[in-house]
């Protein structure tokens, strides 16, 4: 007899999961339910659908429920688990366009529930005009709602907040960006945040930080923030202030979260609960540096976490090692780019941590059109391991950062990073790539 995989979120961890589940044994049931109407889409690309780069939002789904329903996967949308009955090995699940409930029985259960918004306790925040991103039934409201919008405020100074700025931007509004600490990014070094807040001066953004948001005010519909610094005009206001994963239905029946908030998980992704699987930004990774539990809620984690508990519940063997806690985003002409720990961050982990800041360029200097490419380098002092690396530069420029991530994945060193035989012509870098130079300076 068959057994059965239910999987309770269709985004990019549980479909990974079910699909990969699926190739692996095809004996297997997988059946996913997913409450929104969109299954295996790219929220990423969410800020990029705002601008109007992205004709329309059904561009970020990878793949549709007839799609996966061809490799054998049935993935339903508007389809909500709200219990969990553990030990009987079921699941309650509300058709939520329908509006009935049933019981799905289970043998291997997956939780990709994802993460939500946070949304400040504040006055106004639930008038009409205060939005949230996060899926694409939200991307669609706010484009519908710009239409209208002169005004926008941005509130959170972080990656989602600053994409948006730029998408703002690109329509043509006013934008004016509230950050609650001294700078923006402020997961960043100080000296990467100051280049971040002057592309976003440079292009037309209002930047407040040190800021608090106090409330939101208007007749039904936001036409005022209220702050610590004065009252701003505002027609459109989206929340950026972070994302905490949801637990709660996990929790309900017996699964535990570790340090971060998230599930804690091993590395072939399973919980402390047997038969039950955990992926996505719901669950934790572990740091490859620090050897702690850590929370990276980002697509290409969700996916590569997927795919090992699929393997694993198909029978194969697999495991996902960790993270160094590598991203990347583009701010107007500007990339921002980190691997590893940040200086201040190795310094709290209990690093003899020291740093090298260097501003060199992306191609030979005689060669057309040179930008600047800023490097900071973070190492151990006396062994000179590799604890990290933040890079600021034009497009693709940041994507550097990748040599560094994967020297942190094998424990590299500054030695290690200057003997590297970096590809090199004029139009790509100058002869002393700026990775080297950072490792020069560093040595």
């Amino acid at each position: 007899m068959s057994k059965r995989l239910v999987v309770i979120g269709g985004v990019a961890a549980g479909m990974s999961a079910a699909a990969k589940a699926k190739r692996s044994n095809p004996e297997l049931e997988v059946v996913a339910f997913e409450k929104s109407h969109y299954v295996s889409y790219g929220a990423c690309g969410l800020p990029y659908y705002l601008a109007g780069w992205i004709e329309n939002v059904e561009k970020l789904v990878a793949r549709t429920p007839e799609k996966f329903a061809k490799q054998g996967v049935t993935a339903l949308v508007r389809h909500e688990v709200v219990e969990v009955d553990y030990e009987g090995r079921r699941v309650r699940v509300a058709a939520l366009d329908e509006g009935r409930e049933f019981w799905q029985p289970f043998d291997y259960l997956v939780v990709s529930t994802g993460a939500r918004p946070v949304v400040p306790p504040l006055e106004g925040a639930g008038l009409e005009g205060v939005f949230t991103l996060r899926q694409p039934e939200d991307g669609v409201a706010i484009r519908a709602a710009l239409a209208d919008a002169r005004r926008t405020v941005i509130v959170g100074g972080g990656y989602v907040g600053l994409e948006v700025a730029e998408a703002f931007r690109a329509q043509g509004k006013e934008v004016t960006l509230i950050e609650l600490e001294p700078r923006v990014l402020p997961g960043a070094d100080p000296e990467v945040s100051e280049l971040v807040r002057e592309e976003l001066e440079r292009n037309g953004v209002e930047v407040l930080t040190g800021t608090r948001v106090e409330a939101f005010a208007g007749d039904g519909r936001v036409e005022r923030v209220v702050t610590s610094a004065g009252e701003l005009p505002a027609d459109l206001v989206l929340l950026s202030v972070g994302i905490r994963p949801n637990v709660e239905l996990a929790t309900s029946f017996g699964v535990a979260t570790g340090p971060t908030g998230a599930i804690a998980v091993d590395e072939q992704l399973r919980t402390n609960l047997e038969s039950v699987w955990a992926a996505g930004d719901v669950a934790e990774s572990r740091h490859l540096l620090t050897g702690q539990p850590y929370w990276l809620p980002l697509g290409d984690v969700a996916n590569k976490h997927g795919r090992t508990a699929g393997t694993v519940i198909a029978g194969k063997k697999a495991a996902f090692k960790g993270v160094v806690g590598s991203a990347i985003t583009k701010v107007f002409e500007r990339a921002i780019a980190f691997t590893g720990l940040s200086e201040a961050d190795a310094k709290a982990a209990g690093f003899d941590a020291k740093s090298v800041w260097i501003k060199s360029a992306d191609r030979a200097h005689y060669y057309p059109n040179p930008h600047p490419l800023h490097v900071k380098l973070v190492y151990e002092a006396g062994s000179g391991r590799l604890l990290g690396a933040q890079l600021v530069g034009h497009f693709n420029d940041a994507l550097r950062i990748d040599v560094v991530a994967t020297l942190l994945h094998r424990g590299g060193t500054v030695e290690d990073l200057r003997a590297l035989d970096l590809a090199y012509a004029p139009p790509f870098s100058p002869v002393w790539d700026p990775l080297l130079v950072a490792a020069n300076q560093a040595r």
